[in-house]
């Protein structure tokens, strides 16, 4: 809409102009209409592409971020670019034909609101450009305050969701009984539903190997719906997780179904944070990782603290006797297919049945090889067709062993997960690896890496901070070409720093973190913020070219004239904002709050101090003389009030 308010604002007031000349010096409203839009045809067009050129650095953005802002970023411009066609083409036409219909002058005159609003604008204005030292330093100090408040706000990848549902994940030692993993998963569900926001609950305890996700019988999975009532989500969540720790010998993890797939994704744990142990001796990295739980366990904010789970578990070991299976002709490939096929089998055909087919498996009978000494007794073919035992050719020793082996870029690796809650992500993990590091001395050939969100918003602000200062620059190139002036396309430019400190308050003051949108949020709105500076100087221009005013006289009058449309753009902005940025709670809302509640907080100090600063900056830049305060009200405000 902003195009549109310009377009017909700009018209408006030139309709009501000429109809305030002498009748045989009135223009044709086709006149009128044509040369009012193209006053503001070519501002209109370069603030589309420097909001187009702002919004670049999404298409930047790789994996999880980039596949959920990306789409945004796409709708945004194609409506982008409607509106301004229609701005342009369809707008000036209702212009000629529902303004001015040969109407009384009564419905050419301003609202009481806007006379009201250019008057106190126009009395704040002149005392600021007498007080400009006075006010550019309250403004430079404004900035001051929110730059450093901006480097002590939190840091996180994307905002808490509200998916209105707890997956929870309850593990137990390996080896575990599927019986006593079902009993533990039914007193979870009693816990659970003994919490009055949760009124049903349903549960897998462990899956199938050929699932996507394979887990044993000693991991249980719930899914929780719930319903906030009386309390708050925070609160909810502290209350389920004291309820859980309750069980005994369980490791709890408390996440939500979409959160839980992202955390999956992004570090291989369902975990906002992944410590991973990299090393060879999977005891030691055992006993490490425990280390690591108890230094880092009393870091505020951190919640379901765990290590992966790992027991020692019986098992056999055989080592093939290399001069025996040469003395028997028997080679290794040949060795290692006979125990492959005695003791795992072999698929060596299908059987139907009933319109079903079955797989054919070729093995030793399991009455066979129940017992090592059975086992060791097994026939083993020769090169010359006799056979031979198995613990002639190889030694059958029993052993302990690791329930599992995890690996990451072939190294062995075990992880320690955390979820945190009531603080920021990006915090937690710096006091973490400051904890870690300071506490921590690992084995010669073990060291630690960190992955999960907090590594995905590292990369992601390095790739928008880089691809920003990239736009920032082709924003400057666009103001350069539209105005033919370094300076007066840098005093635009004031316009970031001033949309700045509105949203870092308004951060500070709500969320209180800066997150992936928060980021988009900044980088969107300091392309919308450019265009209320192209309004001012390119009205400011037109009035000294065109209309042959003063540099002094054309700043006063042209910033009483853009009042109204630099007002209703924003306005127009801020009603649509205001819902998203008060409803962030709202499951699906989560993501556009953030960027809500930034260009809000960014439009208002922006369009504030815009009709303060770049008046000031634009007449120390031309080096203007103001007459005295006297005269400049009463030769350059009383036009501005006769058009009226």
């Amino acid at each position: 809409m902003d195009d549109a308010i310009v377009d017909v604002e700009n018209v408006f007031k030139r309709l009501r102009e000429n109809r305030l000349k002498p009748l045989e010096e009135r223009l044709g409203t086709l006149d009128i209409v044509f040369n009012a839009s193209k006053e503001v045809r070519m501002p209109i067009l370069n603030s589309t592409l420097i909001i187009v050129v702002s919004f670049v650095p999404l298409f930047f953005l790789s994996g999880m971020e980039g596949r959920m802002l990306v789409p945004l970023g796409i709708a945004f411009i194609v409506a982008l670019f409607a509106s301004t066609v229609v701005a342009l083409t369809l707008t000036p036409v209702l212009c000629s034909y529902l303004l001015d219909r040969k109407k009384s002058d009564k419905h050419l005159k301003e609202s009481f609101v806007a006379v009201w609003l250019k008057k106190i604008y126009g009395k704040a204005l002149t005392w600021v450009l007498d007080h400009k030292r006075v006010t550019l330093g309250t403004t430079i100090g404004l900035f001051v305050v929110a730059l450093v408040c901006f480097f002590t706000l939190g840091r996180s990848f994307l905002p808490g969701f509200n998916e209105g549902s707890f997956t929870i994940n309850i593990s137990s030692l390996p080896g575990i009984s599927l019986e006593e993993s079902n009993k533990m998963g039914l007193r979870a569900e009693e816990l659970l539903l003994s919490v009055p926001e949760i009124q049903t609950v349903a549960r897998k305890t462990g899956r199938a190997e050929l699932d996507e996700h394979a887990l044993g019988v000693n991991v249980s999975e719930i899914e929780a719906p719930f319903e906030l009532k009386d309390r708050s989500r925070s609160e909810l969540i502290a209350d389920v997780r004291e309820k859980l720790n309750t069980i005994t010998g369980a490791s709890i993890e408390i996440g939500q179904p979409i959160s839980h797939r992202i955390d999956a994704m992004l570090s291989g744990t369902q975990a906002n944070i992944a410590i991973k142990l990299f090393g060879d001796d999977l005891n030691k990295m055992f006993s490490l990782g425990n280390e690591i739980k108890s230094t880092i366990g009393d870091i505020a904010g951190v919640a379901d603290l765990n290590v992966e789970q790992q027991i020692e578990r019986p098992q056999l070991k055989i080592q093939p006797k290399r001069e025996m299976l040469a003395r028997y002709g028997i080679t290794l490939p040949e060795f290692s297919k006979f125990i492959n096929i005695a003791l795992a089998g072999e698929v060596i055909s299908q059987v139907y049945e009933s319109g079903k087919s079955f797989d054919l498996t070729i093995k030793v009978k399991d009455n066979s090889r129940d017992e090592m000494e059975k086992i060791r007794n097994l026939m083993v073919d020769t090169s010359d067709g006799k056979k031979v035992p198995l613990s002639h050719v190889a030694e059958v020793i029993s052993a302990m062993g690791p329930n599992t082996i995890n690996r990451e870029n072939v190294k062995r690796k075990i992880v320690i997960s955390a979820n945190v809650t009531d603080r920021d992500l990006r915090s937690v993990v710096n006091e973490m690896q400051d904890k870690i590091n300071n506490s921590i001395k690992l084995p010669e050939g073990y060291h630690i890496e960190y992955g999960g969100q907090f590594e995905s918003e590292q990369a992601a602000s390095r790739v928008l901070v880089l691809t920003s200062f990239m736009s920032i620059i082709v924003i400057f190139l666009i103001l350069y070409h539209e105005f033919r002036d370094a300076k007066e396309a840098g005093v635009i430019l004031l316009n970031l720093p001033l949309a700045l400190i509105g949203g870092v308050f308004t951060l500070l003051f709500t969320t209180g973190e800066i997150s992936i949108p928060a980021i988009i949020g900044f980088i969107s709105l300091f392309g919308i913020a450019t265009r209320n500076g192209m309004l001012l100087l390119s009205h400011y221009n037109h009035l000294q070219q065109e209309e042959g005013k003063g540099i002094y006289e054309s700043v006063i009058q042209g910033s009483l004239d853009r009042l109204n449309p630099i007002l209703m753009t924003a306005l127009c902005s801020a009603l649509a904002l205001i819902p998203l940025a008060l409803g962030g709670d709202l499951p699906g809302n989560e993501i556009q709050s953030p960027m809500a509640k930034v260009i809000l907080g960014g439009l208002l100090t922006s369009t504030f101090l815009n009709g303060f600063i770049i008046p000031i900056v634009y007449l120390m830049l031309t080096k203007a003389k103001p007459e005295s305060p006297s005269q400049e009200e009463g030769t350059n405000l009383a036009p501005a009030t006769q058009s009226v």
